[in-house]
């Protein structure tokens, strides 16, 4: 059967409250009810509104993404039925394509006030901003960010079953001690279930009060299930083998990436977009005890941007901050250390650092851990692809200040 052929498990309305749709929900609960059911070893299409559930427009004003509204976002498109799915099992999760919607093809990048979620950088750029994105085919290039193009390396942010009620009881019991024990800091460590603006599909008022008093969070990614991983290479032809913790697997997904940078840096980072994801669910039985499996693994497809040999420039960063404090072993102090290494070299082409920012969050930089053995000092590096610039940026090069434009602001 051809993929015009292939049944849509579920459609959303780019025009309607995602909260008002029954086929989405924003949070994690065993007893969210099933949206639909799909087959073992079906292949099916799954429309997926972005994480904010549109409240972000193409437009050159970075007050929406200011005064986005924090309760009311990261929406997901099930939890879906998969038939013969039991807790123990595995389902493996075949992406085999990803695409904007045909009437959105555009995506956003946004850097969020450090009073209103905050991001990776948000000590040192604490103002709201944006990039929107045009997207070309397979490429993407943005008036905000001029001089730049690339190939996206588009993916789904979320991938995840439903939590047990064990399960779910293990993560806001371990959440909440961790709240507690940072009681003392001036930030958010992590966030309590929270009642306010759940979405819980289709269920009545009597599970969606439960829901919003129990139910977590979808942000952040947990060990027993996976769900919001952010992994930029979990593209078209790839396999994720996600453990099943209840009967039908409950399986969602959503937050869906035009293209993004290892660590989507700025929180908002990578290109979120409305879209449509085909997949292929396979149910292997028993397969947690057969991988000895307590967090999902996955293989990698084939489909990523092509850069040759020498077409990275990497920037190293250590465990000591910009104010010359060390730590130690810190890989997040040396990952952002990294950052400012690039946004420091990339200024001199006359970038403003918030788009610099901006673009190391959403392009197909590649960022790993290079030593995290040699006290006190781990590091950390990224590459920068430079084919995704139209000028030279190699070392050797010199480099020429040009009128960049700007990103999208907040008004003040």
């Amino acid at each position: 059967m051809g993929k015009e052929g292939l049944r849509y498990a579920a459609k959303v309305d780019l025009t309607k409250e995602a909260a008002t749709q029954p086929h989405l929900h924003n949070r994690w609960h065993p007893d969210i009810p099933f949206c639909g059911t799909i087959k073992n070893n079906e292949v099916v299409k799954i429309e997926c509104v972005d994480w904010t559930g549109g409240q972000i427009g193409n437009n050159d004003s970075a007050d929406d993404v200011r005064d986005v509204d924090l309760t009311k976002i990261h929406y997901l498109t099930g939890p879906f039925e998969i038939e013969t799915a039991e807790p123990g099992d595995v389902l493996i999760v075949e992406i085999q394509d990803v695409q904007p919607l045909e009437d959105s093809p555009w995506g956003f990048t946004g850097v969020f006030t450090k009073e209103n979620g905050g991001g990776f950088l948000d000590e040192i750029y604490p103002k709201a901003a944006k990039a929107i994105w045009d997207f070309e085919g397979i490429h993407c290039s943005s008036r905000h960010i001029p001089g730049v193009r690339f190939a996206g390396l588009i993916h789904p942010g979320i991938l995840g079953c439903a939590p047990s009620h064990e399960v779910l009881k293990t993560w806001n019991d371990r959440e909440g001690q961790l709240i507690k024990e940072c009681s003392h800091m001036d930030r958010d460590v992590a966030l309590p279930p929270q009642p306010k603006n759940v979405h819980a599909g289709s269920a009545g008022d009597d599970i969606k009060e439960k829901v919003g008093k129990e139910g977590a969070r979808t942000v952040p990614g947990r060990p027993e299930h996976g769900g919001n991983c952010d992994i930029k290479n979990l593209s078209r032809g790839s396999k994720v083998y996600l453990p099943v913790h209840v009967k039908g697997a409950k399986f969602s997904v959503g937050d869906l990436h035009f293209s993004q940078g290892d660590g989507e840096i700025s929180f908002c980072g990578a290109i979120e977009m409305a879209g449509v994801i085909t997949i292929k669910f396979t149910v292997m039985k028993d397969g947690m005890k057969h991988l000895a499996m307590k967090s999902p693994i996955y293989i990698p497809g084939p489909v990523e941007p092509q850069f040759g040999p020498g077409r990275y420039i990497y920037f190293e960063g250590f465990s000591v901050d910009e104010h010359g404090k060390q730590y130690y072993l810190d890989t997040t102090v040396a990952y952002r250390q990294t950052t400012l290494r690039v946004i420091e070299y990339l200024r001199r082409y006359g970038y403003d650092d918030y788009q610099i920012y901006l673009l190391l969050s959403c392009a197909p930089v590649q960022g790993h851990v290079a030593g995290i053995v040699d006290i006190p000092n781990s590091c950390t590096t990224i590459g920068v692809p430079i084919d995704i610039f139209d000028f030279d940026i190699s070392p050797s090069a010199p480099a020429e200040k040009k009128d960049m434009g700007s990103c999208a602001f907040a008004s003040s």
